[in-house]
């Protein structure tokens, strides 16, 4: 038995080393010159030397090491990592039809097999995202009438804050459901009441898929999905809520087919059926039912929860710093007052405001490494070779925390948008929706968001902290492909 047990180890031994060669080899031939990186362990990668509860530091460090342009290894497949904003911005938007393609993300494909305008590629993405951007756009995003939706909903959201009666209360379902309402109002046409049952299961849904994507589940699904399709964990839930989520998204397809007019279209699901009709007798049309299924999921979930978090991690912000809250508030009552719903035209007298949103989205970094690209062929980047289909992450987080665009990066400090006479100023390294060719199409809609809910609430309550602000931990509760803020609890005093 020793000797059986001797020659087994020998042998996985041999096969490490085999292996190991292996990889060196192919870096000195063909691919050889991707760039530098640490060599990983045969099936494993780099696994090893990232920390799942924060992937950024880990890249950080390796960076530090190989340079700002590096190769790791997630499983056996090679990922490029880009960090920094020069080089982000070299690739993304200097380069950007070379770096236009979509990653593969496991767990997203799991769930969408690649439809959507999130997770596809080639013509698919190219037909699906312009019809989403123009349909979008035709329904009012950076239209007067997106910013009355808008409106209306905050005022619904600050009745239902009233409620509170200055008791402490989470925030995230009353965030969730505000601006979870706005994109239902131009996806589905119509908003839901904050009760009902139906909405609370889907925001629940959203909300703990959204939590269950940055544990080291469904990064080690990512890493390994062909071996954790097999194996129990949260990965399951997340593949469950995501089919939970895709139904909700089928069932409303289909009432809206039952009572379509094509003369008349209430919302984007009309105009993708009414694209789709039109298009049924072209071959090369990437209009179908799960097109629309899947594009309507995407724009639900990341119209959802991306958000509302920056809502939530920014009042938390807030709670923290309660001086720049009331420099906030009385920037609110010289320029707005308290008798007049506040307008985006109201953000070109706000500047302290502004830029306090601004460093918000760029202090919570809410999506550090971006969803993945992928280039589309084979490409010379700096002086390395990325094979065509090659994974990049491209570090938000680096960009958004450079020090040489952004001084003292750790801190939370509206300084970095106002200029010397406390003008706003812009910063081409503010980049928390991504930039280039896959900038997220929800852009518009989000600043508007943003800006008009948080003005509404301030406007309307003062902030008060349940525990000493020394308590308060800004640190995120997750770190993975997204990053969100701890639970918590506030109070809110009427004005």
């Amino acid at each position: 038995m020793e000797l059986v047990g001797a020659s087994i180890f020998l042998l996985v031994g041999c096969l490490t080393l085999l292996m190991i060669g292996t990889v060196q080899k192919r870096r000195k031939q063909g691919i050889g010159k991707l760039p530098p990186g640490p060599i990983g362990l045969p099936f494993l990668g780099n696994i090893l030397q990232l920390n799942s509860k924060d992937i950024f530091l880990s890249l950080n460090k390796l960076s530090e090491k190989y340079g700002s342009v590096f190769t790791i290894h997630m499983g056996s497949e090679p990922v490029v990592v880009l960090r920094g904003y020069d080089v982000v911005k070299e690739a993304l938007n200097e380069r950007g039809e070379d770096f236009a393609g979509r990653g593969s993300l496991p767990m997203l494909d799991r769930v969408t097999r690649g439809h959507g305008v999130i997770g596809s590629n080639g013509a698919r993405w190219k037909q699906l995202r312009r019809f989403s951007l123009m349909t979008l756009r035709n329904f009012g995003m950076g239209k007067r009438s997106i910013e009355e939706r808008i409106q209306e909903e905050a005022q619904f959201l600050v009745e239902a804050l009233r409620k509170t009666e200055e008791l402490p209360f989470d925030p995230t379902y009353f965030f969730s459901r505000s601006v979870s309402n706005v994109i239902c109002s131009v996806v589905f046409g119509g908003r839901f009441d904050y009760e009902d049952k139906n909405f609370l299961i889907l925001l629940s849904l959203i909300n703990d898929f959204f939590r269950i994507f940055s544990t080291g589940w469904v990064q080690l699904y990512n890493f390994f999905p062909n071996v954790m399709e097999y194996l129990p964990g949260l990965h399951k839930k997340a593949v469950k809520e995501g089919a939970q989520m895709m139904a909700f998204a089928a069932d409303r397809v289909k009432k809206h087919q039952e009572t379509l007019d094509p003369n008349s279209p209430r919302d984007f699901i009309d105009c993708f059926l009414i694209k789709m009709e039109k298009d049924k007798e072209n071959p090369q049309s990437e209009f179908s039912t799960k097109a629309l299924v899947t594009t309507t999921f995407d724009l639900l979930t990341a119209g959802t929860e991306t958000v509302s978090t920056t809502l939530r991690y920014g009042f938390l912000i807030l709670l923290k710093h309660p001086e720049i809250e009331a420099k906030i508030h009385e920037e609110i009552d010289r320029v707005i007052g308290q008798n007049r719903c506040p307008s985006i035209e109201d953000k070109n007298a706000m500047p302290y405001t502004e830029a306090v949103i601004h460093e918000i989205q760029r202090f919570i970094d809410i999506i550090p490494l971006a969803v993945p690209h992928a280039v589309t062929r084979d490409i010379k980047f700096r002086e390395y070779v990325i094979p065509k289909g090659t994974i990049v992450y491209p570090m938000l987080s680096s960009v958004l925390s450079d020090p040489k665009l952004f001084p003292n990066p750790e801190s939370f400090d509206p300084n970095h948008f106002l200029d010397a006479n406390g003008c706003f100023k812009r910063n081409d390294a503010f980049m928390p929706f991504s930039a280039g060719r896959r900038i997220c199409i929800g852009e518009g809609l989000a600043r508007m968001e943003i800006f008009l809910f948080i003005i509404t609430i301030l406007q309307n309550f003062d902030l008060k902290s349940v525990v000493d602000l020394k308590e308060i931990d800004l640190s995120p509760e997750m770190s993975g492909i997204t990053r969100v803020p701890h639970h918590y609890k506030l109070c809110l005093v009427p004005r």
